[in-house]
């Protein structure tokens, strides 16, 4: 059966491509009208065509439609089993290799909560070793995002009470204030940098990365972007690096072959 095409729908994608340069033809169409959506109720119209007059008259609102189809939802060590995998098995094998730089990377940081969650475990692992003085010269930790506003939040390294819903308590009392705004301290915080990069239409990061952590971001996107981004970071990896994806996420296509589980059910793989 053939699907009808809602021109309107279709006029505001490719309006919000032209304007903005997001890839609305790369995400699932079902997760594209549920957003848009939302914004549409909020703002009290009920066609695509009365939203795109908005969008021409408010460039505010640009700003909220982004955030909502970026999907800006995490927290601080989300999906605790995963990042207990990472410290046991990912962090001690990259920091006990003669490595002179580890390279990790958060595609999709959203505001910084993953970037941060997986500094504090290198700090935790490294503090532990008696190697505390070679952290800053070894560990260089890059979250990236197309939200600008995520990322404004992500450089701030402020949370609240909500963020910290999976944190074992010993890592918070370690790494966050205890009082609001329960800022990360400046140890991690300065192996953390942010960028603004657009994970579908930019190339990775230069250099070789020996983590990359794309986590809950693949889901909104179709099997073809997938398998893409899935090249991608094979070529951005380093022949003993990692990759972790979101528990619902899975290998597609061409990426069964090239990558092998370390952790099937916590989604740890390295490249083949």
């Amino acid at each position: 059966m053939t699907e009808l095409i809602d021109p309107g729908f279709v006029a505001l994608t490719d309006k919000i491509a032209r304007d903005k340069g997001f890839g609305c033809a790369s995400y699932k169409e079902k997760c594209l009208r549920r957003r848009i959506a939302v914004r549409m109720r909020a703002r009290g119209v009920h066609t695509y065509a009365d939203y795109a007059s908005i969008l021409d008259a408010d460039n505010s609102e640009y700003e909220r439609l982004l955030d909502a189809l970026t999907i800006n939802v995490t927290k601080l060590f989300r999906n605790w089993e995963t990042y207990s995998v990472i410290a046991e098995r990912v962090v001690p094998a990259l920091w006990d290799k003669p490595l002179p730089d580890i390279n990790v990377w958060s595609a999709g940081c959203s505001s910084g909560e993953e970037p941060y969650s997986l500094a504090a475990l290198f700090h935790r692992h490294a503090e532990r070793s008696g190697a505390l003085p070679q952290l800053a010269s070894r560990l260089s930790v890059l979250g990236s995002d197309i939200d600008a506003r995520s990322l404004a939040a992500a450089n701030a390294g402020h949370f609240e009470e909500g963020d910290f819903a999976d944190t074992p308590p010993d890592l918070r009392a370690r790494y966050f204030a205890s009082t609001a705004p329960f800022a990360i301290i400046p140890d991690v915080k300065s192996l953390v940098r942010f960028e603004r990069r657009d994970l579908l239409a930019e190339a990775p990061p230069p250099g070789e990365h020996h983590l990359i952590c794309c986590r809950n971001v693949l889901i909104y996107f179709d099997r073809e972007t997938q398998e893409k981004l899935f090249d991608k970071f094979h070529a951005a990896l380093a022949p003993d690096g990692f990759l972790v994806l979101g528990k619902v996420e899975t290998l597609l296509g061409a990426a069964r072959t090239r990558f092998v589980a370390v952790d099937g059910r916590e989604r740890v793989f390295r490249p083949l």
